[in-house]
């Protein structure tokens, strides 16, 4: 499989901020036979939850950024659920891939 270049990255880019983050999770997964999860929602910033996927058959990475905030539950004001907003992409090439 070929790397992305410039255009098809920013592509990527433009397609992916439109969709919401369950399907742009799917959309990653299925573009790339060789592609992997690096990490989760992880903590990178106070406020930024990150999942990053590592597309390495098409010489790119991807870095799904949230933010979190607390909604509490229904009747109670001690207990509170996570809400996740996506908020941004970013699309960036792995150091092999130099188109």
């Amino acid at each position: 499989m070929a790397f992305l270049n410039a255009q098809e990255r920013s592509d990527l880019l433009n397609d992916l901020k439109k969709r919401k983050y369950g399907s742009a999770k799917r959309k990653l997964r299925r573009l790339d036979p060789k592609g992997r999860m690096a990490y989760f929602r992880n903590a990178q910033a106070p406020g930024r939850i990150v999942t990053c996927y590592h597309l390495e058959g098409l010489g790119t990475r991807v870095y799904l950024i949230e933010t979190m905030r607390r909604a509490p539950l229904a009747n109670t004001d001690r207990k509170f659920r996570a809400k996740f907003d996506f908020v941004e992409v970013i699309v960036e090439p792995t150091p092999e891939n130099r188109t």
